[in-house]
């Protein structure tokens, strides 16, 4: 009997893609808003920073409700995205990294911000008076002395993206071939009862964090 069925090699391939686009969606983001609220003060500041951490607590069935009601045929903003771009997120791949994405934001956002309020802000006020402007400063300075936090949080956002279950289903349903990504599989394992094929792919996505995880740890190891 074979572990692994075609479908089960289909999750892992879109799983892969799915958490590879989503980490990419939550890295420009995350990055982006971390180094706005870190290097900037404004009235609602910390109701921001609890908005935009808000996935992390969140049930991501509640998480896919809500993208439910943005980004549906009859969301806020759906039926725009079909008339203007012609994509649809209910039920497709994309809608899948959507899902992702938002779960693995903060993960991104948090390391990020921290990052960016360990470097000491007069290292970025002397390339200021040396000549360098706004993105200058931020590509030149900022960005490589937070690279190691903003790497350690990336990481973690591609974990947290490959074992996205709750607002995934929701959002993108669970349809073998399509939609399906490991998570789902073993959900469906275990509904059947075939507990070789569930604990062939508890396994192959077990190893996969793990090796993430332990690469997250070493980037955020002090270096000696």
């Amino acid at each position: 009997m074979e572990w692994f069925s075609p479908n089960d090699w289909s999750a892992l391939t879109l799983t892969l893609k799915v958490s590879f686009y989503a980490t990419f969606l939550a890295f420009v983001l995350g990055v982006a808003c971390a180094w706005l609220l870190a290097r900037f003060n404004f009235f609602g500041k910390n109701i921001v920073d609890a908005i935009l951490t808000l996935p992390m607590v969140l049930p991501p069935t509640v998480l896919g409700y809500y993208l439910l009601v943005l980004f549906g045929r009859k969301g806020t903003f759906g039926p725009w995205l079909e008339s203007t771009f012609g994509l649809q997120l209910v039920f497709t791949w994309q809608g899948a990294v959507v899902a992702a994405a938002v779960v693995a934001f903060p993960l991104v956002f948090k390391s990020a911000r921290a990052a960016f309020e360990d470097v000491e802000k007069n290292l970025e006020y002397a390339a200021r008076t040396l000549g360098s402007r706004g993105v200058g400063v931020f590509f030149r300075v900022s960005l490589p002395l937070a690279v190691r936090g903003i790497t350690a949080g990336t990481l973690l956002a591609f974990a947290r993206a490959m074992g996205e279950f709750g607002a995934t289903l929701m959002l993108a349903g669970n349809l073998p071939g399509r939609t399906q990504t490991l998570s789902m599989a073993v959900y469906d394992a275990v509904q059947a009862g075939d507990d070789m094929r569930a604990n062939a792919l508890v396994l192959l996505i077990s190893v996969v964090c793990v090796t993430i995880l332990a690469a997250s740890g070493y980037w955020l190891a002090p270096k000696r």
